[in-house]
């Protein structure tokens, strides 16, 4: 269903989505003391679970968006909000972006919902939690809403409910958006991150398929879904990869209580990523399209005591839900 109204009405400076987009980034920073537990896959590579418990029966998994982890801001503060509502937190950083470099030449991308299931079932078997909640930004949010309609994992009974944030939800038109010259700042800090991963796995993979020169003269997400993405993990190429991959197909299925917060201004996102349509026919999936937010923005005020308008109300659905 589509949320008719929502009660984001951000202060003047964050109508500009650009400025709510980055606030956040620059201006917000929390330290959490985090407790981290090695998650090691079957396959021989490994993911960094960062733990912020406050002896809670309920639990929350979040997840992080492209290049962010455990110590992005928008991660740590609703971490400290879900933790003073009771809440414990498992924050996943993703193969490779827990500040070590992950053992394989493959990574993790916005469809690998094996991952997430793969610490769901490590929180099932070694923690007693009465309910598990997912919230996840961005990439992470869309990793979320692909896993809840798959309907392929036998762990979908234990999920309570489930929050995303900005999710890219039509792949190819988040990277269509984002290759555009006003997002040239944001396309150039991923390339500058992800090239840099993948310049030392050329490295660390020497007979690999990874050629330095073409890493570095990648100019988008096209080129370097191209390059690595899709045949580090089995796509035939970007569109494949892109089409495979979109969470927007897989809302129709969802049968967990599962919200998207989106921006009709978000500078990522492009017309095709806001599943209007998919939520108008799914009871169980509900959409707030907000006017203002930027990506994973949100802020309402440069108040940082009145700035929580997003965990607020990711808070209120997963107590609600």
């Amino acid at each position: 269903m589509i949320l008719p109204v929502s009660s984001y009405n951000p202060d003047f400076l964050f109508k500009n989505n650009h400025f709510n987009t980055i606030y956040r980034t620059l201006f917000q920073n929390l330290e959490i003391k985090y407790i981290r537990k090695r998650l090691e896959l079957e396959d021989g590579d490994f993911m960094d679970l960062d733990f912020s418990l406050v002896n809670s029966s309920k639990i929350a998994i979040v997840i992080h968006g492209l290049e962010g982890s455990s110590n992005s801001n928008y991660i740590k503060s609703l971490t400290s909000v879900l933790n003073n509502h009771n809440f414990d937190v498992v924050a996943i950083n993703l193969r490779g972006c827990s500040g070590e470099l992950n053992r394989k030449l493959s990574s993790y991308h916005s469809g690998k919902t094996d991952d997430l299931d793969k610490v769901i079932r490590f929180i099932q078997s070694d923690y007693s939690y009465d309910e598990i909640n997912l919230i996840g930004f961005s990439l992470g949010g869309n990793m979320i809403l692909k896993y809840l309609g798959e309907q392929i994992y036998d762990t979908h009974s234990i999920i309570k409910s489930a929050v995303t944030v900005s999710a890219p939800c039509d792949l190819k038109g988040s990277s269509v958006e984002l290759s555009k010259f006003w997002n040239n700042l944001y396309m150039k800090r991923f390339l500058i991150s992800l090239k840099k991963k993948l310049i030392i796995k050329s490295k660390q993979f020497p007979d690999s398929f990874l050629e330095i020169e073409k890493i570095k003269n990648a100019r988008n997400f096209f080129d370097l879904d191209n390059l690595y993405t899709a045949p580090a993990h089995g796509f035939k190429d970007a569109f494949d990869y892109w089409e495979k991959s979109s969470s927007k197909q897989f809302i129709p299925h969802i049968k967990t209580p599962a919200l998207l917060i989106t921006s009709k201004d978000d500078p990522f996102l492009s017309r095709s990523c806001i599943p209007v349509e998919e939520a108008k026919k799914n009871p169980d999936f509900t959409l707030e399209l907000t006017n203002h937010g930027g990506h994973v923005g949100f802020n309402s005020s440069l108040s940082t005591s009145n700035n929580h308008w997003l965990e607020n109300r990711i808070i209120d659905f997963l107590s609600n839900s």
